[in-house]
């Protein structure tokens, strides 16, 4: 089934494609989210009358990808996690624990975009992957370091 994309979607296309999915999809997901609509001479219509409008969208969406990238790229983040024998941490390192640190930087990101191919449990530095969009990807380096334990003071 060719549908027209209301949006752009990583694993279809770009925002006023036309592209061909199953059926089912369409129908369940795309139609009733409103990502997408079936071709027909009335929506090619509008897609037509839409083709600036769309581009320049997209246009703006690419260069904020490029700039996001060009703040995240090689920024260092310093997580602090608790750690017991060997540098092994109690939990993990998440997506959701750079995102926040980021977020504390003034930089505020979706934890999704952030590319782990499994959770951090060691010590470490560790490269991660951020996908911006577009193709567009920035890394990180982030160091888990151990947290310090807090002693009293004497007084």
């Amino acid at each position: 089934m060719e549908i027209i994309l209301k949006e752009t979607i990583d694993t279809l296309g770009q925002e006023g494609e036309i592209v061909k999915v199953k059926p089912g999809y369409a129908r369940n997901y795309l139609f009733p989210s409103g990502k997408a609509v079936p071709v027909s001479k009335a929506s090619l219509a509008r897609l037509e009358k839409e083709k600036q409008a769309i581009a320049a969208r997209l246009a703006e969406q690419q260069a904020q990808a490029k700039s996001l990238a060009e703040k995240l790229e090689g920024k260092v983040v310093v997580i602090q996690k608790r750690a017991g024998d060997e540098s092994r941490l109690f939990g993990s390192v998440t997506t959701t624990d750079i995102a926040e640190v980021l977020d504390g930087m003034g930089i505020a990101i979706d934890r999704k975009i952030i590319v782990l191919s499994e959770p951090i449990k060691v010590l470490g530095e560790y490269r991660v992957q951020v996908r911006t969009g577009y193709q567009t990807t920035a890394h990180l380096l982030v160091q888990v370091v151990p947290e310090e334990a807090v002693t009293p003071e004497a007084g």
